[in-house]
């Protein structure tokens, strides 16, 4: 099979970096490290997507130098018990994915590395995230700082220049080739989405829905971008509900929020379907939402500001939250409690990708579209999720070929 991307593609990242960084100081980034699970048992290793957008390269613990003109990969120092279980570095591989000729052991490249470190006063790198994010509850990969601790063990003068813009600037506007992979990952995810929307009644339990989906994935190569929401009933005002595990409701509405992931970018599609057949209720609240979103539909294009097109959003919401009896006065505080979370976020090699949500939309960006209601008291919630390319004359709905239906 032919792969999605070429050394040319990664050789170009780099070169694209290097002219939009300008500085003379060496850059220097790491792959990500394989994470702990439980004892000697790892989570599936996902390469650190900055790193994969400059090296096509998916095995951890990797260092890339970019130091002028020269460029460099640095292999860890592995225990030998560890390359009997997981294999040698292909090295052949690894040059002929990236386009990087010289690939050095972990003495010599840091040999290398560190006598250019010496020399210098700045080191261009990525800024680590904290280990602990309170906002999403999650640990981070720790591999960032503990290349900078490396880093500044060989010179604890150096100064360490963030990159996280300049990649960020570079990755969210999409080439064709990313747009083409980011359709296949879409059109995947709109396959998986009406197999289920045909047998939805045949289904007693969320996770039977999951396990049809992800078996659709696997037989396709592909895998989950994030873990995938069946949300039956009530379920669904659990906005990230992935238990998957509730019996289905036969008179609720089904939430479905999954993405395929090809060659590392994400789709991000949400249907709700009906098991049986809805309720004036829960066909009101569904109508509200779709109409909600071709509002938001029709305010996106190039020159937006994405702050600006939330407000207009969310007032608009309020409308036709007020409609339904559920806020007496528009005012944030009522609109976000049957509605808390934002309509847009960027989509590519992350799910909720790189961007600067204070800078104009531009053409080649992608982006989701997914207003939702969300209403405990009553067990219902309703989201509805496309996927968004923003053009030179507007936007094209990469998920279209998804009807939305109840």
């Amino acid at each position: 099979m032919k792969p999605d991307f070429t050394s040319e593609f990664f050789s170009q990242n780099r070169e694209r970096l290097r002219k939009l960084f300008t500085g003379t100081a060496p850059i220097v980034l790491t792959a990500h490290g394989i994470m702990q699970r439980n004892s000697d048992v790892t989570y599936t290793f996902r390469q650190d997507s900055s790193f994969w957008y400059l090296t096509g390269i998916d095995k951890p613990d990797i260092i890339l130098v970019m130091d002028k003109v020269k460029e460099y990969l640095i292999l860890p120092e592995r225990e030998e018990v560890i390359q009997q279980f997981d294999g040698e570095y292909d090295i052949a591989n690894l040059s002929q994915i990236s386009g990087i000729s010289d690939v050095l052991d972990e003495k010599n490249g840091w040999k290398q590395l560190s006598a250019r470190l010496k020399r210098v006063q700045h080191v261009a790198t990525l800024a680590a995230p904290l280990p602990y994010i309170q906002r999403h509850g999650i640990y981070t990969n720790p591999a960032r700082i503990r290349l900078h601790e490396r880093l500044k063990s060989v010179n604890s003068d150096l100064e360490l220049l963030d990159l996280r813009h300049h990649l960020t600037r570079l990755r969210v506007v999409k080439q064709p080739q990313e747009l083409d992979v980011m359709q296949s990952a879409i059109n995947l995810t709109i396959e998986a989405m009406k197999k289920v929307q045909r047998s939805r009644e045949r289904y007693k339990h969320e996770y039977e829905i999951e396990a049809d989906i992800t078996s659709l994935f696997k037989r396709k190569g592909s895998d989950h971008a994030f873990s995938p929401i069946v949300a039956s009933g009530a379920s669904a005002c659990t906005i990230h509900h992935v238990a998957n595990s509730n019996v289905v409701d036969p008179n609720g509405l089904l939430v479905l929020d999954i993405g395929a992931e090809v060659s590392n970018y994400a789709a991000d599609i949400t249907r709700t379907y009906a098991i049986g057949e809805p309720t004036k209720r829960q066909r009101m609240i569904f109508d509200a939402v779709h109409e909600v979103q071709k509002f938001a539909l029709s305010e996106l294009r190039a020159g937006v500001l994405i702050k600006e097109y939330e407000k207009k959003v969310e007032q608009f919401m309020g409308e036709k939250l007020r409609e339904l009896g559920l806020i007496k006065l528009i005012e944030k505080t009522q609109v976000r409690k049957y509605y808390p979370h934002a309509t847009s976020h960027f989509l590519g090699l992350d799910t909720h990708d790189v961007g600067e949500y204070d800078r104009p939309l531009a053409p080649g960006m992608v982006v989701t579209c997914e207003p939702g209601i969300y209403i405990p008291e009553e067990g219902i919630g309703v989201r509805i999720e496309d996927d968004i390319l923003i053009t030179s004359d507007g936007i094209r709905n990469l998920s279209e070929k998804l009807p939305v239906a109840l």
